[in-house]
C-alpha cells in the first residue's frame, strides 16, 4: 500500500511540473517546452524539468557559479551581487571570496574586452531592429546583458557615432521624426480608449478625444471599461449631444465591438469616402496616437495622485485587492473621482495648446477649435447634427 501511495505522489508531481509555466531563475524570461538552456541568458535550466525520482537523490538547482554569472551579466556591482546571494539564495559570501570567484570564472569589468569587430557586428544587428532607438548607455547595457560582451561605454558611443550618426544627432537634439497627425476638422476622427492604471483598485476609465481639436468628448469612470454595452452607452450619449463623427478609431478590444457596429450601421447609407464599414478603424492601442498621448498628460496631472493614495492604502493593509475591497473603494471614492474627472475634462478643454512646428493641426483652446472651426480656416466634419 505504501508503494502505491508513493507512486501516486510521484505521478501528481510529474503532472504538476510539466503543466505549469516555467521561468528562468536567472533572468526571469518565460521558457518554452522543457528547454535545456535559457534562450535569453544561455544558462543551463535543465534541472527545472528533471523528473522526480523515488530514490533519495535530489535534482540540482543553479550553482553558485551560475548565480554569480547571471548577476554579473546584469551589471550589478560586487556588493549588490553579494547582497543578492545572501538575501535571495541564502548564500553567505565575503567580498574577498566573491572577487576570487569572479577571477576564477574569468569575469572582469576591466580586462578581457571583446574585440571591437565583434562589438560593431552586435551593434549593427541591434540597429537593424528596434535597437536603432537606443542611446549609447542603453546599447552598452544591451551588449552586456543580451550579447554577453565586455566593452567600454565610450567605445559604444564612438561606434554609434559611426554606425548610426542620424540617430545620435536626433537624440542629441532630443527630436525624433514622428508621423505627423493630420485631421481635416472637428469630428473627422474620434479616438476611443480605456485607461487601466486604476483597475487594480476597482476603478476603470473610458475616454474619447476629438483628433483635430484635442477636445475630450467623454471621460467616465466605473467598475468596468470592458463591457461593450458600457462603451456603446457613452458613445450614444456623446453622439446625441454633438452629432455623428465621420470616423472612429479604437484598439482591437472586444469592448469596442458594439460601438463599432452601431457606428458603421449609422454610416451605412452615406455616400462619402468613409461611409459604411470603413468609418471605423481598428488598430493597436499604442498606435491610437491622440488619446494615448493624452493619457500621459492625464496621469501626470491627475491620476498619479490617486495611484499613490490607493497604493498607500494597500501598503498599510487597508486594501487587499479583493472584490469586496474594490466595491468599498468605488462606494467611497467613485463620486469624488468622477467629479475630478469632470473638472479635469473642463480644464483641459479650455486650456491653450501651444503651437508645435511639426503639427498639422492648429493651436488654441480645444473648446474653441471644436465649436468654432471657421476661426481656424476649416469646417466641422460632423455627419448628422
Amino acid at each position: 500500500m505504501y508503494y502505491w501511495h508513493l507512486y501516486i505522489v510521484v505521478l501528481i508531481s510529474e503532472l504538476f511540473i510539466f503543466q505549469i509555466e516555467m521561468f528562468c531563475p536567472f533572468c526571469a524570461v518565460q521558457l518554452g517546452d522543457a528547454p535545456k538552456f535559457c534562450p535569453s541568458c544561455g544558462l543551463n535550466v535543465g534541472f527545472l524539468t528533471e523528473r522526480p525520482s523515488t530514490s533519495s537523490s535530489v535534482g540540482h538547482g543553479p550553482t553558485e557559479d551560475d548565480l554569480i554569472r547571471a548577476y554579473f551579466r546584469k551589471d550589478h556591482s560586487n556588493e549588490i551581487i553579494r547582497d543578492f546571494l545572501e538575501s535571495k539564495h541564502g548564500i553567505v559570501m565575503s567580498l574577498k571570496t566573491l572577487k576570487r570567484r569572479l577571477k576564477r570564472l574569468n569575469l572582469s569589468r576591466r580586462a578581457n574586452y571583446t574585440p571591437l569587430e565583434t562589438v560593431n557586428a552586435a551593434i549593427t544587428t541591434e540597429l537593424n531592429g528596434s535597437g536603432q532607438l537606443l542611446g549609447y548607455r542603453a546599447m552598452w547595457q544591451t551588449l552586456r546583458q543580451k550579447h554577453s560582451l565586455t566593452v567600454k561605454r565610450d567605445n559604444v558611443m564612438q561606434a554609434l557615432r559611426l554606425l548610426n550618426p542620424t540617430g545620435v544627432s536626433l537624440r542629441h537634439r532630443r527630436r525624433f521624426v514622428r508621423r505627423s497627425y493630420c485631421a481635416a476638422g472637428p469630428n473627422q476622427v474620434w479616438h476611443v480608449d480605456g485607461y487601466d492604471k486604476l483597475k487594480p483598485f476597482g476603478i476603470a476609465i473610458s475616454g474619447c478625444i476629438d483628433g483635430y481639436s484635442r477636445r475630450v468628448m467623454w471621460l467616465s469612470s466605473g467598475s468596468t471599461n470592458n463591457d461593450p454595452a458600457v462603451i456603446a452607452h457613452h458613445y450614444l450619449q456623446c453622439v446625441s449631444s454633438y452629432g455623428l463623427p465621420a470616423r472612429l478609431r479604437t484598439d482591437c478590444g472586444t469592448e469596442n465591438g458594439d460601438m463599432a457596429a452601431i457606428h458603421c450601421s449609422l454610416r451605412e447609407d452615406h455616400t462619402d469616402e468613409f461611409a459604411g464599414s470603413v468609418s471605423h478603424m481598428y488598430g493597436t492601442s499604442t498606435a491610437n496616437q491622440r488619446i494615448e498621448s493624452w493619457w500621459s498628460f492625464f496621469r501626470k496631472q491627475r491620476t498619479q495622485f490617486w495611484m499613490d493614495l490607493f497604493s498607500d492604502l494597500r501598503e498599510r493593509h487597508y486594501f487587499n485587492g479583493t472584490h469586496e475591497h474594490k466595491c468599498l473603494v468605488r462606494y467611497v471614492f467613485l463620486g469624488i473621482f468622477q467629479k475630478e474627472l469632470d473638472e479635469h475634462r473642463e480644464l483641459w478643454n479650455n486650456h491653450t495648446i501651444r503651437p508645435v512646428r511639426q503639427s498639422l493641426c492648429p493651436s488654441g483652446k480645444p473648446e474653441t477649435m471644436y465649436h468654432l472651426p471657421h476661426r481656424f480656416v476649416c469646417s466641422t466634419c460632423i455627419v448628422i447634427q
